[in-house]
């Protein structure tokens, strides 16, 4: 029999799983499952949270994640007692920590999916020796700052393990957050970008081996020969797993084609042979995120097997599971231990040393290989971002009593301040390139003095489905041989998600403007590049193909600087409605429309948005067999003077018969069809923008017996319609964005789609019957930006979701 006083010592036992309901007079948060869903459902809330808030400072969320951990510990929240005890009780963390583990485990699988052994064997000189230099400067200078903390705060700690630990937590550059700050900057298919990620995927793998030999070090209560044991056995599982699964893993992948969804029991396979790899690795006393790293970097990287694991891995673990191991470091981080000015002047040094290390040390090679000053800068500062790799190690050191409560708080500190201070310093040296002067960048619209000028275009798409359209559309743009002759660069968009992993994003980002594709294996990408090459060879059009990689919210700004750089004269970007079966427009992704609007109003030249019903069919047309009848609609303004423009130059193809509808208001002789005779010459002076564009056209085609030229009478809005189903037999109508005059104006209350403007919108609305592409134009006019801004904004809401 248990007395009483014995009894009120004993320690809570642990929780039950779940509770019978409060109705039953029990309290949910008195049981394991209600108070794990209660914490996850916290954490998730304030990390998403902290990261909107900071998307404007473009801080990698780790950054949001970090600080929210310390906000819900002992440092913030966690001051209230009896908000800790009842969020957050002891008998709680066994659970909490479980489940912050399990995600670790599989977050670590996914990194190392994100390493490509491969590359890492072609990683240039340049950014290995940077890589060395950023690993052991920073390790040299950790172990020096290890000696002063041992003589303050972290006295008698074991030697050994405490310096391997602090250079091991110094010389650590965290790769997947380094791949979304660069995302986040543009600078992951810039030269910087690709010795960064070369430099830090390097940086990654010799972290997690001193990390390894650290973790053996700590364990040497009972015998000084346990570490070698530990390590050497490490060794061998890393040799067994090398001969084990890659060709496991490698039929697997051959088994899985392009297009066609990975088997289960596959997935299943993989991810049993994470979690035993796991076991395995915790039973040999290193750590059971070590196996699961292994096996992440064993698993093929080409084909669709890999893309298929980080589909049904990523999006639990790293948006449920990961973020309870920042809460349980935040729970072990208590700034509070940090008193006294010994302690911050600790914290001072430890941050300049981490700091001193890395910057010094990757800028010291990087000028030694010729690199720029500034991108040399540039290289420091990104090399010196931590994040969630540099947690792990500080936990595995709280864990093994090797790091007190007091050092744990300063070194997670100097991790999140390194790594927010990465973004305003990289954005100060090496900030967005100038832009280019106005007389360098003369040509940003196809209506020009000299028209024999080369024409360059800025041509975009989403996916295969926009390709075939595309290409023959720049077919039709070639022009004549007297031409200087067509350039295009062929962007592939492609999304940035808010997924940490960056398997995709990375291997294919590292190959964006190489030429064409690399020799190997191709992704999908690739394939698109051999189609533009292909067109290239056939149709001697110059043609680079290019990818950009961001985020929705700022692939405008990818694209608008592209066309910039390239000093485009048009970009031409696809509808975010695709052509049915049935001949209907459907809504592919409606968050594409803010994209095209968004380049309507920052473009630097003139925008093409191409609604695509089958422009040529679903394949590319030859030179030789192209039969296209386009139709211009002319106005009157200056987006339809850029549309008739681009359609006299189509009109040069020897394929291509152009048709020209100019629209007049005579109330005299309305419905009337006015024939005009191009060899009169008219001795009117044309006092119009339109009337002398006009004019010169119908002067220089005057030979030509393609082009057709019709003026028809109208009298209202009804009259003009009419016309338009008359003459809706073409292939393409080269339509103006915003015409001008009193039949335009007529149209622009029907207007349902402000990017494609009163004519763009009639010609694809459910009601107006045709199986003709749509091309709506708009000029480059610097002083109409801000009409075009309020236009667009008195727009009614209910319209976006068109």
């Amino acid at each position: 029999m248990v007395s009483t006083a014995t009894a009120g010592q004993t320690c809570p036992g642990p929780m039950k799983a779940t509770s019978n309901g409060i109705f039953q007079g029990d309290n949910p948060l008195h049981f394991a499952l209600p108070l794990a869903i209660v914490q996850l459902c916290l954490v998730v809330v304030v990390t998403r949270g902290l990261a909107f808030l900071m998307r404007p400072l473009k801080q990698p969320r780790v950054i949001a994640e970090i600080f929210g951990g310390i906000l819900l510990g002992p440092s913030a929240l966690g001051r209230n007692k009896s908000y800790m005890h009842a969020v957050f009780p002891s008998q709680s963390l066994t659970v909490l920590d479980t489940l912050a583990n399990l995600g670790l485990l599989f977050f670590l699988f996914l990194v190392g999916l994100e390493l490509d052994p491969k590359s890492l064997r072609q990683t240039g000189n340049k950014a290995l020796g940077i890589a060395i230099a950023g690993i052991s400067l920073p390790f040299a200078l950790g172990i020096g700052s290890s000696f002063v903390l041992r003589e303050t705060i972290s006295k008698g700690v074991n030697a050994t393990s405490f310096l391997v630990f602090m250079g091991v937590a110094l010389s650590i550059t965290a790769f997947p957050v380094l791949a979304r700050i660069l995302a986040e900057l543009k600078l992951l298919t810039t030269d910087v970008g690709r010795i960064a990620m070369s430099a830090a995927a390097v940086n990654d793998v010799v972290a997690w081996i001193l990390l390894a030999l650290a973790i053996s070090l700590s364990g040497t209560d009972k015998s000084p020969l346990v570490p070698i044991w530990v390590f050497l056995c490490g060794c061998g599982f890393v040799v067994g797993a090398i001969l084990v699964f890659p060709p496991i893993f490698k039929w697997m992948a051959q088994r899985c084609h392009e297009g066609e969804p990975v088997d289960e029991m596959y997935i299943c396979a993989t991810i049993a042979a994470v979690l035993a790899a796991g076991f395995v690795t915790d039973a040999i006393g290193i750590h059971a995120m070590f196996g699961a790293f292994v096996i992440g970097v064993l698993v093929p990287k080409a084909g669709s097997f890999a893309g298929a694991l980080v589909e049904k891995v990523e999006d639990l673990v790293s948006g449920l599971f990961l973020p309870l191991y920042f809460v349980s470091s935040g729970l072990k981080t208590n700034i509070a231990t940090i008193q006294g000015l010994q302690s911050w002047g600790l914290l001072a040094l430890v941050i300049f040393t981490a700091c001193f290390g890395k910057i010094f040390g990757t800028l010291v090679v990087s000028l030694l290989c010729k690199v720029p000053v500034r991108k040399a800068f540039a290289l420091g500062f990104l090399m010196n971002s931590k994040g969630l790799v540099e947690l792990i190690v500080l936990n595995i050191g709280k864990d093994r009593k090797v790091l007190n409560d007091q050092t744990f708080a300063i070194m997670v500190l100097m991790a999140l301040f390194t790594t927010f201070i990465t973004t305003p310093l990289v954005v100060a040296v090496y900030g967005p390139a100038k832009r280019l002067r106005m007389d360098e960048y003369k040509n940003r619209t196809i209506e020009r003095e000299n028209p024999n000028t080369q024409l360059r275009i800025l041509a975009c798409y989403h996916s295969a489905r926009n390709i075939p359209s595309m290409v023959n559309l720049l077919e039709a743009s070639r022009g004549s041989e007297r031409h200087e002759g067509l350039c295009v660069y062929s962007m592939h968009l492609m999304e940035l998600s808010e997924r940490s992993s960056a398997i995709l994003m990375v291997h294919k980002a590292r190959k964006n403007g190489l030429p064409f594709w690399n020799k190997g294996q191709r992704s999908d990408s690739d394939h698109f590049f051999v189609v533009f090459e292909a067109y290239r060879q056939l149709s001697r059009v110059s043609i680079r193909p290019m990818r950009a990689i961001s985020s929705i919210s700022g692939m405008h700004e990818d694209i608008c600087s592209t066309a910039e750089r390239k000093r485009a004269a048009i970009i031409i970007i696809p509808y975010h409605k695709h052509h049915r079966v049935d001949g209907s427009l459907e809504t592919a992704r409606n968050d594409f429309r803010g994209v095209n609007r968004k380049v309507l109003e920052h473009a630097q030249c003139s925008v093409g948005i191409l609604v695509d019903r089958g422009l040529g069919g679903t394949t590319h047309v030859a030179a030789s067999n192209v039969s296209h009848f386009i139709m211009v609609l002319f106005f009157g303004g200056c987006d339809d003077r850029e549309a008739l423009a681009y359609g006299a130059r189509m009109a040069e193809h020897p394929g291509i018969r152009l048709m020209v509808v100019r629209f007049i208001v005579e109330p005299e002789s309305m419905g009337e069809i006015v024939r005009v005779n191009m060899d009169e010459s008219s001795s009117t002076k044309f006092v119009s923008a339109d009337e002398e564009f006009l004019s010169e056209f119908k002067q220089n085609m005057v030979k030509d017996d393609t082009i057709t030229y019709e003026e028809r009478v109208v009298r209202n809005a009804a009259d003009t319609i009419a016309v338009l189903r008359e003459v809706n037999h073409c292939n393409l109508f080269l339509v103006g964005r915003m015409p001008e005059g009193e039949v335009a104006l007529g149209l622009s209350r029907r207007s349902e789609c402000p990017e494609l403007g009163p004519v763009g919108s009639l010609l694809t609305s459910p009601e107006f019957s045709t199986t003709a592409s749509v091309l709506v134009v708009q000029q480059y006019n610097s002083r109409a930006s801000s009409n075009l801004v309020q236009w667009m904004e008195e727009e009614s809401p209910e319209r976006l979701s068109t």
